[in-house]
């Protein structure tokens, strides 16, 4: 993987110049940015590049599948709540921290009506795995 533009007489689209310093950092996001260097699995988990690396296996679809054992991990949670907190932790990066906790605190409200978070709450109480309905 790699933001390969500059090799290309580019500069990395889609926000990848804004974003990559966030991840790694300033002064690596230069060097690989600069470089248009590509690293791979192994280098981009130590880098903190990605959360994960897998060893490719027989059928070449290793990634895919592990990405799939993550899904099924997200799958279960209430689906108001995860997209919420996508919500608050992508808005919230890219502002100043007041503006994010006040990001964080209309996603909440959002959330607080929901038929999911009073699901949440009988299922807690009652010791039950929640049934969500996305609503």
């Amino acid at each position: 993987m790699g933001l390969i533009e500059t090799t290309r007489g580019l500069l990395p689209g889609a926000g990848g110049s804004q974003r990559l310093p966030r991840m790694v950092g300033i002064t690596l996001a230069k060097e690989l940015i600069f470089t248009g260097r590509r690293v791979g699995g192994q280098t981009a988990l130590e880098m903190g590049l990605v959360n994960k690396a897998v060893e490719q296996n027989q059928t070449g679809d290793a990634a895919y599948k592990a990405a799939l054992t993550l899904a099924r991990e997200i799958l279960p949670q209430a689906p108001v709540a995860v997209r919420m907190a996508k919500e608050a932790i992508n808005r919230g990066v890219e502002v100043d921290i007041g503006s994010g906790m006040a990001i964080e605190r209309m996603c909440y409200a959002r959330v607080i009506p929901t038929r999911d978070r009073q699901e949440g709450m009988a299922a807690f109480i009652e010791k039950r795995p929640p049934r969500y309905i996305g609503e």
